[in-house]
């Protein structure tokens, strides 16, 4: 798959995060919805998966491993931040197959359409003092 379709399903992903943090609907019925709404031709599909599945399964974890890199708690943070500093975790943890350079750039260019006007320094700024406990 080329990178432009693993951006689009870190696009989507983010968006059902973002859906289920909010919602507290089963992430699998989220996931349904937005294959359903989306062209997915030019998404990789599996990717998109992996990252919302992840995330959800995963948060706890995540959560505890990004909060000692924040300034306020966890459950303070914006929906949107909470859900890109997850989904980026969840990449640094578990998919070793992503450099870690790019989960975290992918993370800010998250932050950069979706957060708040200075979100992705926020993002740049936690992830760049997570990576190495999420990075082995």
């Amino acid at each position: 798959m080329k990178p432009a379709a693993r951006r689009k399903a870190r696009i989507l992903a983010l968006q059902a995060v973002y859906s289920w943090q909010l919602s507290g609907n089963a992430i699998a019925d989220i996931e349904q919805q937005m294959l359903i709404e989306n062209d997915v031709t030019k998404i990789d599909v599996e990717y998109f998966k992996d990252l919302s599945r992840g995330v959800a399964i995963n948060h706890k974890q995540l959560d505890e491993a990004v909060s000692p890199h924040l300034t306020r708690p966890f459950d303070e943070l914006d929906q949107v931040e909470r859900a890109i500093l997850r989904l980026s975790s969840y990449e640094l943890k578990f998919r070793e197959d992503v450099p870690y350079k790019v989960a975290i750039n992918e993370g800010i260019e998250l932050a950069k359409i979706f957060g708040a006007e200075d979100s992705h320094k926020f993002v740049n700024g936690v992830l760049d003092k997570a990576v190495k406990h999420l990075r082995k």
